[in-house]
């Protein structure tokens, strides 16, 4: 059987981006992997919590996911 043609989310974008029911695209802050003990607490905690993508980003990332928005 062949599979039917239409939309495809992109999942490796899926599992990077949110988008809430704003419209805005949230990911998570680069820079908090590893090497966090040369990192001062300050900048740490910074990085803890999700960011909004920029604007002339947020296009790419809403037609990647289709049924999220």
């Amino acid at each position: 059987m062949r599979r039917p043609k239409g939309n495809r989310t992109n999942k490796s974008a899926a599992k990077r981006f949110k988008i809430t029911a704003s419209g805005k695209v949230l990911r998570t802050s680069a820079g908090r992997r590893h090497l966090c003990q040369s990192k001062t607490p300050k900048r740490r905690r910074g990085l803890r919590g999700p960011a909004v993508v920029d604007p002339t980003d947020t296009n790419r990332i809403t037609q990647s996911l289709p049924f999220s928005h």
